[in-house]
Order: structure tokens, then C-alpha cells, then sequence
């Protein structure tokens, strides 16, 4: 059967609205424009996910290599950070947000990202687990926010927001991860921070790690564990 190019297009637009990306920043009261101060992904027009773990898209999604955004962000540490999504976290699963230093004589505008530099600074959980009621935090959500630790050193970061979708995680490659990073110089910071080890991304996960290859319908699941490290405390 052959679709029509209005049909195939209608289509298309469906499954782009069931995904995501993050395309904007809130913070000190002020929104940005669209991928002004979040690095341009490469979903930016199909909203699509990154499926393979070990991917270099792993590390911000960006449309290219060394895609810079036009702005870093100031803020103080101890403050909220809020990305925005368009246009909805349509699917089930955890949400993680992960900062990487960015080195001397570096910018957030020009730091690659890559190496052993991340570290977690926040996951959520589900609710309902044993249950067919299994429900995330982040459902729903237009926007997602995270605070910037008060003890971590002041300067310039990477904020990485990642969303992984678990309704198709039963088999290898079905986990859906939806990432942006922002950049942003913090002010304010005690930098008593220890954020012990680092990770990198790709590396921080395995196509198989629990969290990552997961059955969220059946068995009904009783527990979840988060793919990466355990997100640091001050």
C-alpha cells in the first residue's frame, strides 16, 4: 500500500511530537531564544532520540562537532537552572541532569565536552513500582529544572540535561535518550564540592546496564536503578 505525501507527512508530524528536545534556557529571570544559549542538537527538526549508548551523540546531541551556542549563561550557584521542552516529556522514565567543568584556558563555548569530566547532580525515580501504575516526575513536563550546587567551584560549566525513554527499553538499542547541554559560567560557588569519579560520555553506560535495558510493562517491575553514578551531594 502506498501512502499519500499528505498522509506520509501527517505521519511524520505525529511521531515528532512524541519526542522532544530542549531548546531553551530560563534562568535569572529571563527566557532565551531557541538554541541561544543550549547547544544546537541534531534532533532539532525530527526531535528524534539517541538510541546507541556509545555514540559520540552521547555527549550533547550537537547538529556537529564543536556546534557552539551563541551565549554562556550566568548564574549563581545555589540557583535554579530550567530548561524548556518542546514539546512535552511525552514518555516514561527518569530525567538526570550532569555538569562538566570546563578546563583552563577553555570556554563553555568551546570545550568539547569529552573525557572523564561529567558528574551526576541529580536523578529522579519512579513511583508506583510493583504496580501497573508506574508513574515519573518528569511526565508531562514543558520544562525542567535543576539547582546548581552551592559548593561546587565557580566557573565556566556544561549543564547536560538528559531524559531516557523506557517504553521501548525491553530489548537492546530500545531506550530512547533525549539530551541537550547548556552552557553557563557559575558564580558564587563554595568549591568544597568532592564530586568523585568521573565519567564520560559515551562511556558512563552499557546498552545493557539496568537502567538502560529495562522492561517497564511486563513483569510489572518492582525496582529501577539509574544508569551512571550516584549524583553528588554537597
Amino acid at each position: 500500500m502506498k501512502l499519500t505525501t499528505s498522509v506520509a507527512l501527517g505521519l511524520a508530524v505525529v511521531g515528532a511530537q512524541a519526542h522532544y528536545t530542549f531548546p531553551k534556557s530560563y534562568t535569572n529571570g529571563a527566557v532565551s531564544a531557541e538554541w541561544e544559549t543550549i547547544r544546537m542538537t541534531e534532533n532539532r527538526y525530527s526531535h528524534g532520540p539517541v538510541t546507541d549508548v556509545t555514540s559520540s551523540a552521547m555527549t550533547c546531541y550537537e547538529i556537529s562537532p564543536g556546534t557552539r551556542a551563541a551565549k554562556i549563561v550566568p548564574i549563581t550557584a545555589g540557583s535554579n537552572f530550567t530548561f524548556t521542552v518542546d514539546t512535552s516529556i511525552s514518555h516514561p522514565g527518569p530525567l538526570h541532569f550532569y555538569l562538566a567543568k570546563v578546563p583552563a584556558g577553555q570556554t563553555a563555548a568551546t570545550f568539547d565536552g569529552k573525557g572523564a569530566v561529567w558528574f551526576k547532580i541529580y536523578q529522579d525515580g519512579p513511583s508506583g513500582l510493583g504496580t501497573s501504575s508506574i508513574t515519573w516526575p518528569s511526565a508531562g513536563k514543558a520544562e525542567v529544572s535543576v539547582q546548581i550546587p552551592k559548593c561546587v567551584a565557580n566557573g565556566d560549566y556544561l549543564l547536560r540535561v538528559e531524559h531516557i525513554a523506557l517504553h521501548s527499553a525491553g530489548s537492546v538499542g530500545g531506550a530512547q535518550l533525549y539530551i541537550s547541554c547548556a552552557q553557563i559560567s557559575v558564580t558564587g560557588g563554595t568549591g568544597t564540592l568532592n564530586t568523585g569519579s568521573l565519567v564520560s560520555f559515551p562511556g558512563a553506560y552499557k546498552a545493557t546496564d539496568p537502567g538502560i535495558l529495562f522492561q517497564l510493562y511486563w513483569p510489572t517491575p518492582t525496582s529501577y536503578i539509574n544508569p551512571g553514578p550516584a549524583p553528588v551531594k554537597c
